[in-house]
Formats: C-alpha cells, sequence, structure tokens
C-alpha cells in the first residue's frame, strides 16, 4: 500500500513540471470528441437496444420497465463512458507513455539501465489486445448487472484491470529484463491492481476523469521505475554479501 501511496503522490509533484501538461492534454481532448459524439449519436439507440435483450426486456416482462429503463440509460451511459476511456487509454500508452517514460526516467530514475525491449510493435500489440480483452470482459459480464452492487463494482474493476495490464507492461518494457518483468508481476500484481483501481475511481469524475489515462501513464510509470530500482538494488546487496562471503570463507 505504501508503494501506491508513493506512486500517486509522485505522480502529484510530477503535475507541477509544465511540460508533462502538453502530454497530458492530448489524449483527454481525444477522449472528449469521442465522448460527445457517441453522446449525440449512439446513446438513445443503446438505451433501445438494450431494452429490447435480457435481463431489460425480462424486467419490461415482469411490470418493472421503469427498473429496465433507467438500468438501460445506465448501461448506455457507461459504454460510452467507457469507450471514451479505452480511446484515451490507447492513446495515452502508444503515444504519450513513451514520451512520458523518457522524461521522468531521466529526470527521476538515472541510475535504471535500460536492459529491456524497445518494441513499438510489442507495446502497441498489448494496449490493444488489452482494449479488446476489456470490451469483451466488459460485454460478457454485463448480465451479472442484476446481482446488487455488482452494477457498482465491475465497471471499476475492468478498469482497473485495463490500466494494469495496459501501463504495467508499457512502463517496465524498456527497462526490464524478461527474467524482472516476471518477478515483478508476481510480486506486484496486488498493488498494481490497487493502484489501477484508484485511478478508474478518478475517471468517473465528470470531463476531469477524461485525464485518468495520462494520470495512470504517470502513476505507473513511478510504481514500476521504483520497484525496478528496488530489485536491483537488493540484487547488488545480494552480490556484494556473497562475494564477501567467498572471499572470507
Amino acid at each position: 500500500m505504501s508503494e501506491v501511496i508513493q506512486a500517486l503522490v509522485r505522480t502529484l509533484g510530477t503535475l507541477a513540471r509544465p511540460r508533462v501538461w502538453l502530454l497530458l492534454v492530448g489524449p483527454a481532448v481525444a477522449a472528449l470528441m469521442v465522448w460527445l459524439g457517441l453522446t449525440i449519436f449512439l446513446l438513445d439507440g443503446l438505451i433501445a437496444t438494450f431494452i429490447d435483450y435480457p435481463p431489460m426486456s425480462w424486467l419490461t416482462g415482469w411490470g418493472a420497465a421503469w427498473l429496465a429503463k433507467l438500468l438501460a440509460a445506465l448501461g448506455g451511459w457507461v459504454l460510452i463512458l467507457a469507450g471514451a476511456y479505452v480511446t484515451a487509454i490507447l492513446l495515452s500508452a502508444v503515444f504519450i507513455l513513451p514520451l512520458l517514460l523518457n522524461h521522468l526516467a531521466a529526470s527521476d530514475y538515472p541510475e535504471l539501465a535500460r536492459m529491456g525491449k524497445d518494441s513499438v510493435t510489442a507495446s502497441t500489440w498489448n494496449s490493444v489486445s488489452a482494449a479488446l480483452l476489456f470490451v469483451a470482459g466488459w460485454l460478457l459480464t454485463l448480465p451479472l448487472w442484476l446481482v446488487p452492487g455488482l452494477g457498482l463494482v465491475l465497471p471499476f474493476f475492468w478498469m482497473a484491470w485495463l490500466n494494469r495490464r495496459t501501463f504495467a507492461y508499457d512502463a517496465l518494457a524498456v527497462h526490464a529484463t524478461d527474467v524482472e518483468w516476471r518477478q515483478l508481476r508476481a510480486r506486484h500484481a496486488a498493488p498494481l491492481l490497487l493502484l489501477g483501481g484508484l485511478l478508474a475511481l478518478f475517471a468517473h469524475v465528470p470531463l476531469l476523469g477524461l485525464l485518468a489515462p495520462s494520470l495512470a501513464a504517470i502513476a505507473y510509470i513511478h510504481y514500476c521505475l521504483e520497484a525496478l530500482r528496488r530489485v536491483r538494488g537488493g540484487a547488488l546487496v545480494s552480490s556484494v554479501e556473497y562475494t564477501r562471503v567467498e572471499e572470507n570463507p
């Protein structure tokens, strides 16, 4: 938990740099345009479609048409929000995160050697595949919204998962070796998901939430590079101690 708080605090500190804001605005504007376009042209159609299919159609048949319309409207709004969020995440991961990574790695983590693979293709595929799995998971679990409470929990969970899946890999791809990446992913699985969940909460703040993907990119860079620094620092200490034992049997 302390590592998550540290990453968020460092993210806030990073926002004091004017150059960073130039990178934050682009994905937010693009997501806003997508959000407005989907709302104007698709919201009514989405609501009508949701009402015609289970479980909303079942509610209409049971005499709870008002509840069916409410859930259909909620589903339409959440789907539009998810579409705008996915758009912003893809733009942030593919175009913005590499620029932020270069800036933050040089200024905040200069001692970390780049021992990974700087592959645009791999990073792009990771982001696109994460977005596709996010959409599939979101749609497949849509019927579970009828379970009390899950209609609020599931959207947050899928956004948290999308944040972790997209940004954790991209933040480490250039610096971490395959062995280091597997070690960090196993050791920090829960905190990385928690970090994604906290940023998913911010995504639901009107308008300001459009900045959430770019903020997530910054937060994951800080978290992952700090975690990698500690892993390498621990490995260095272990190596020194081992050498001393060999020299003084």
